[in-house]
């Protein structure tokens, strides 16, 4: 337990918290975006705010589902809503979607700088191939 006290300060356990969070958070924004119907409607609030019937017009489904899968996508912070008097109006949350990109992004330098170390790991370590016009 000393061990525990003396190496896991308040700032540590903060961080780890934090991160723990985040990762809870990305992770239901990319559930709410595993779906294509979701997706679909993420891409037609680009075009501006749209009351769910507007959202429902290209699916075949009830407006009910299409309710559901707003919901998903408002507690996953991707969508926001406002009601006026009996219609409510759907807008996009781009914070959200900053922020996978941002972690897209932070995945994707690591993935090149591994690979690029990859090959130059491989390109030092191959034998010199035959030069022009040499038979190998």
């Amino acid at each position: 337990m000393a061990y525990l006290s003396k190496h896991l300060t308040y700032p540590k356990v903060a961080r780890i918290v934090k991160d723990v969070l985040d990762h809870e958070v990305t992770d239901q924004m990319f559930q709410a975006l595993s779906d294509a119907s979701r997706r679909r409607m993420v891409e037609q609030l680009t075009h501006g705010p749209a009351s769910a019937t507007e959202l429902s017009r290209p699916f075949e489904m009830t407006l009910s589902a299409v309710m559901q899968h707003l919901a998903v996508l408002e507690r996953a912070g991707l969508v926001g809503s406002e009601k006026i008097g009996r219609v409510r109006t759907y807008r996009l949350v781009t914070a959200p979607l900053r922020e996978i990109e941002g972690w897209l992004h932070r995945q994707r330098t690591g993935w090149d700088n591994r690979l690029d170390l990859l090959e130059a790991t491989l390109t030092a370590k191959s034998p010199p191939g035959p030069t022009e016009g040499e038979q190998p």
